[in-house]
């Protein structure tokens, strides 16, 4: 086995029973390492949480790394998935309510299981492939959001690529820290705190 291979699982189910089974896995893992950490995570406890076998549980995944790597992935793909929905309708047009649109959909994709988002970011191993990813996956956002500050007029930042950078870099690493913790900040003080500050420095006041 390579030391990427623990990441990866098993076989991708394409039945609609192995579907469901995968997910029963993901679901008790995710209460798992929330309720015992990584190290406390095992395979066991998972498989008992999805009331299966141990055997039954390596057939989709060979270790608790692999899982977690599913998780992850998961996390990444609920938030992409909110940000559609929450931009389906349009964006709005002034500076505030269209930062305040981004950090309310990175709250609520943090504030679920802040336990959880711990072991995922903090705790655990990350696969190359899922670094690559996230790596992807925030240049993508910096290069989306650079779009929309050089067209929007309140915007008055000279480098609006460093600027791109620094609005995602803060949503991101606030949300986290600040969710992600023992002592979750408020939601909405959070929000408030984090668009003032971001439309300040955009409009450079």
């Amino acid at each position: 086995m390579t030391p990427t291979d623990r990441f990866r699982p098993r076989k991708q189910p394409r039945q609609q029973r192995a579907v469901e089974t995968r997910r029963a896995i993901l679901e008790a893992a995710a209460r798992v390492f929330a309720e015992y950490g990584y190290a406390g995570g095992t395979t066991n406890r998972i498989a008992a949480a999805a009331d299966l076998s141990i055997g039954s549980l390596y057939q989709y995944f060979p270790n608790k790394d692999a899982i977690l790597s599913a998780l992850t992935d998961a996390h990444v793909d609920a938030g992409a998935a909110l940000l559609r929905e929450r931009t389906a309708a349009g964006l709005p047009e002034s500076l505030e309510d269209l930062l305040r649109l981004f950090v309310r959909a990175a709250i609520d994709n943090h504030r679920d299981d802040t336990r959880l988002h711990r072991v995922l970011f903090e705790e655990a191993p990350r696969a190359p492939a899922l670094l690559d990813r996230l790596h992807r996956v925030e240049a993508d956002a910096v290069g989306a959001v650079k779009a929309l500050l050089d067209n929007h007029s309140e915007v008055a930042v000279a480098d609006t690529a460093f600027a791109a950078r620094m609005v995602v870099a803060t949503v991101e690493s606030l949300t986290h820290r600040l969710l992600a913790c023992d002592k979750p900040a408020d939601a909405e003080q959070l929000e408030d705190g984090i668009v003032t500050m971001l439309a300040g420095y955009l409009r450079g006041d």
